[in-house]
């Protein structure tokens, strides 16, 4: 290898891979004492941004629906048909429509962020916010379980399966509350978590490794291998695009099974 390769590999700074500490952000500015950080301006900015798409598409409705009306009506029908009613019912699934049109659509889009020129950031990465959700959910599907059987009735329907062996309930009755009550919010949240973490996670591997290749590293091989990088980059942004999209599915779909869960007659 020639002298020039060698001092220009030298005088390069290390690679460093993305880490947890890539989902950190220092205030982008003050109220008082309180510090707002970009991923609490992208939540903000999603509500108004769902609000003002709902809002304009359903002022403009007519009976041959505009480009706008038609993909509203088509995000409330998917979520109404294909979630609501197909899960908790035909009798009671209604009145939960709004939540889960909303739950739906607050996920996908704080999800799609991640693959947003400029924003670049799955605002669902940060745990907090799908623990809020989850709560939301936790606390409406026992209010709906407690307003349904009573408050003895729901502890019965939580913690006891029909037909097992008396002997058993010691043991198992414990458990199916734990589970119920704690671990269904929890891992509502961490799913959610989970994949827009390790996804947005990838990405920056990918992105940021294919420009260090290129741009940083003064290595010829790995310039020449930087576009290979690049290119997963592009397939793993598409990927990523589908799973925000089951993700957000598969949250509201959770809620709907939840709330279905409380209301039946059995466990």
């Amino acid at each position: 290898m020639s002298t020039w390769v060698l001092a220009s590999v030298s005088a390069t700074e290390p690679y460093v891979p993305p880490s947890a500490a890539d989902f950190e952000f220092p205030p982008m500015f003050s109220i008082g004492e309180f510090g707002v950080t970009k991923p609490m301006v992208l939540i903000f900015f999603s509500v108004a941004l769902i609000a003002v798409f709902f809002i304009v598409a359903a002022r403009r409705a007519e009976m041959v629906p505009g480009r706008w009306q038609f993909a509203a009506e088509e995000v409330y029908t998917f979520v109404r048909n294909g979630i609501a009613r197909d899960n908790i019912g035909a009798h009671d699934f209604a009145k939960f429509v709004p939540l889960l049109v909303s739950l739906f659509a607050f996920v996908y889009l704080n999800n799609l962020f991640g693959i947003i020129p400029l924003i670049q950031f799955p605002t669902m990465s940060r745990i907090g916010y799908p623990a809020a959700l989850a709560i939301i959910v936790w606390v409406v599907w026992n209010y709906v379980g407690l307003k349904k059987h009573g408050a003895l009735g729901y502890l019965k329907h939580v913690t006891i399966i029909p037909g097992i062996p008396k002997a058993s309930l010691l043991l198992v009755a414990p458990l199916e509350f734990f589970s119920t009550i704690f671990v269904r919010p929890l891992s509502h949240a961490l799913r959610l978590f989970a994949n827009m973490f390790a996804g947005h996670l990838l990405l920056l591997v990918f992105t940021l490794g294919a420009e260090y290749m290129f741009f940083e590293s003064g290595s010829p091989i790995q310039m020449v291998l930087a576009p290979f990088a690049g290119g997963m980059a592009i397939v793993m942004t598409l990927f990523e695009a589908l799973i925000q999209l089951i993700q957000a599915y598969i949250f509201a779909l959770l809620a709907a099974l939840y709330i279905a869960g409380a209301l039946a007659e059995d466990h």
